[in-house]
């Protein structure tokens, strides 16, 4: 099994470098001939605002750094990508930091999100025979492994009485869980936003339990050891220009919506309900964040889902808050 796991990496490591040498024919050492390099890699939210508004690319100019984007279905696609030296700075959920670090991605946190538990759920068909937590013991799961929605359901089954082993998980990026769930393939998806608020829109699909209570779920902002060494003053920008969009958002929802909706070609109704749920404000990254994050790291641990024991301050930033 470790063989093929190995193995399984080697291909997936191996495909995303040639997948972004082929959305960056000039590469990185080009890149970097002329001056400093930052290469971010985005999923579908604040940062693709940052992306269209360009506001980044002014603040770096001054320093002679060039801003590159690559956009990801998730984080722990991002994080390979970190992996093999193809990004330098990224945004995930809570679990695939933990995933990363434990293979030994030369991660750091870069910053965090306040905590967004509504932005995660376990779904249903609306006609679905499933009416409770409890109800999801021997029936099949979907969701993308190593992504935040897997810690989150960890949690869940716990409080509700159930194992982790007690329903049968389907490993599915969002894109096939969605075709899976259409299908009746899987029973239940766990999945975030926007991909939840497209789903229960357009899909009719029923909400059984959000993470309000269970997880945090805050979004993380990585970057690799060798960069942030080198680059703290771009990461510290990067950080404080997506605070700026998380706190225009919060007073411009509207505004926000309309934005998003033609960046990421999605209905209103969707975005309305997306960020209507959402919580704003990014930060540095704290002590305390970071045993938020050795509990969830010690979890798996205890499940045999990561292969070590993690001591989180590894991934530490050299500018560590001492508290919240």
């Amino acid at each position: 099994m470790s063989k093929f796991i190995n193995q399984r990496r080697t291909f997936v490591k191996s495909t995303i470098a040639l997948a972004i040498i082929a959305l960056n024919p000039q590469g990185p050492v080009n890149a970097q001939s002329s001056g400093r390099v930052f290469r971010i890699g985005n999923q579908k939210g604040w940062l693709s605002i940052l992306k269209a508004r360009g506001t980044l690319e002014e603040k770096l100019a001054p320093l002679g750094v060039k801003v590159t984007w690559t956009e990801f279905n998730a984080g722990p696609v991002q994080l390979e990508a970190l992996n093999v030296g193809s990004i330098d700075f990224g945004d995930v959920g809570e679990a695939p930091p933990i995933f990363a670090q434990a293979a030994g991605a030369p991660l750091v946190y870069a910053g965090a999100t306040v905590p967004r538990p509504r932005l995660e759920a376990v779904i249903v068909q609306k006609d679905s025979p499933i009416k409770t937590v409890a109800d999801l013991k021997g029936k099949r799961v979907g969701y993308n492994k190593g992504s935040n929605v897997q810690y989150f359901l960890v949690k869940l089954l716990e409080k509700h009485g159930l194992k982790y082993d007690d329903v049968h998980s389907v490993f599915l990026p969002p894109p096939d869980a969605r075709a899976a769930f259409e299908k009746g393939a899987i029973e239940a998806w766990v999945i975030w936003d926007p991909f939840l608020a497209s789903a229960e829109i357009t899909l009719q699909a029923r909400l059984l339990a959000n993470a309000s209570d269970i997880v945090k779920n805050r979004s993380y902002y990585f970057t690799s050891r060798s960069y942030s060494e080198k680059n703290a003053d771009v990461l510290n920008i990067a950080i404080e220009e997506v605070n700026k969009i998380d706190q225009w958002v919060s007073k411009n929802k509207s505004a926000a919506v309309t934005e998003l909706s033609k960046i990421l070609g999605l209905d209103k109704t969707v975005l309305d309900l997306y960020i209507g749920r959402s919580e704003f404000g990014t930060g540095p990254i704290t002590k305390e964040i970071l045993g938020e994050q050795q509990i969830i790291a010690d979890t798996f641990f205890d499940l045999k889902l990561i292969p070590k024991k993690l001591n989180l301050l590894d991934a530490a930033p050299f500018n560590l808050q001492p508290k919240g």
